[in-house]
């Protein structure tokens, strides 16, 4: 299942992770972050070991979302080493994110 992240822990949780972070910045009433929340999940489980997969609610978050200058959802980046390495804004297939996680692995 996919790591809650908030404003409070994304530091601990993202930035000092020594794992790539894929995070799903979304909201409850986005459709399309609606459509791509399933993929993200399915992502938590076949990278688990290897990467951390995670969400962030941009409602209950703002720092956070403000910080990476978020304002489309869904947004997901790729973060390494605490730096953004690649992004996806939208929804967009699985197999679109699977490749950009695949690349920085």
């Amino acid at each position: 299942m996919a790591l809650e992240i908030t404003d409070t822990n994304f530091e601990e949780v993202v930035m000092k992770s020594d794992k790539p972070v894929v995070v799903d910045f979304w909201a409850a009433w986005c459709g399309p972050c609606r459509m791509i929340g399933p993929v993200i999940e399915e992502m938590s489980g076949e990278y688990e070991g290897r990467a951390l997969i995670g969400k962030v609610d941009v409602d209950q978050n703002p720092e956070v979302s403000a910080k990476f200058g978020v304002r489309n959802i869904p947004t997901v980046l790729f973060i390494k080493n605490g730096e953004v390495v690649d992004k996806s804004v939208g929804a967009v297939p699985k197999n679109q994110l699977t490749s950009k996680l695949d690349a920085i692995l």
